[in-house]
């Protein structure tokens, strides 16, 4: 199979001949099947299989392992940059950035989550890296305007405009702890075991803290509503 020729920088720093050097030792390489507890579904433990396999591929230096690492990722991964962002082109230079630390990192991967996850968790990382640099150059300079928050764009769209806006202001009125696990959550449709892994906290604390989110929306979208009734 021939590689995809994709655009991204990390490409470049892997040779051809240490590309076909790791898919001949991987080519007809036969995965052992894993241990799986009662009720956990065949398909799940091929996941699993498939997994620790492309994360096996990629520590080696097959280039088309990193190319299907995008194949299967690179559009949610995009999605998640572009929330936490709030531009496209920074989302993209999110995802690259991401990539060419997958590629740099690869090696201290130990399996203790999914390398899916490893790699969510890196995208996220490099996301608050992006927003911390952005912070402190628009405190440098002063006469710029304000950092434009985050605009989610959920699955089905709000039909007024005047919703969306006041939704989009609240939002960037949440910490950003609430913003966070509220887009993943609410925008990206993550469970909240995907959310505790790439962010690095429990379940429990996904769910508190998406109710809390919830619960502040609801009130500063109410407020205006109840403003303009009573100035009726």
């Amino acid at each position: 199979m021939g590689t995809m020729g994709l655009a991204l920088p990390w490409e470049a720093r892997i040779s051809q001949e240490q590309c076909h050097k790791s898919y001949e030792n991987h080519k007809g390489r036969r995965v052992e099947p894993t241990e799986t507890t009662p009720g956990v579904s065949l398909a799940a433990a091929n996941a699993s299989a498939d997994d620790s396999a492309l994360a096996a591929a990629c520590r080696a230096g097959d280039l088309r392992a990193f190319e299907r690492l995008y194949q299967l990722h690179g559009s949610r991964m995009k999605s998640i940059a572009r929330n936490l962002l709030g531009a496209a082109s920074d989302a993209e230079d999110a995802v690259q950035d991401t990539f060419l630390k997958i590629q740099r990192s690869i090696a201290s991967f130990r399996g203790q989550s999914s390398f899916a996850t490893w790699s969510f968790r890196i995208l996220i990382n490099t996301c608050y890296d992006a927003r911390r640099s952005r912070m402190r150059k628009k405190e440098v300079a002063q006469d710029e305007p304000q950092e434009n928050s985050p605009r989610p764009e959920p699955r089905a769209a709000v039909a007024h405009p005047a919703l969306r806006l006041a939704l989009e202001r609240a939002l960037s009125q949440l910490t950003r702890h609430q913003r966070d696990v509220f887009l993943l959550y609410e925008v990206e449709g993550l469970r909240h075991s995907e959310i505790a892994a790439v962010l690095d906290i429990s379940e429990t604390a996904s769910k508190n803290t998406l109710f809390q989110a919830k619960r502040n929306l609801r009130q500063m979208l109410e407020a205006p509503r109840s403003s303009a009734a009573e100035a009726r």
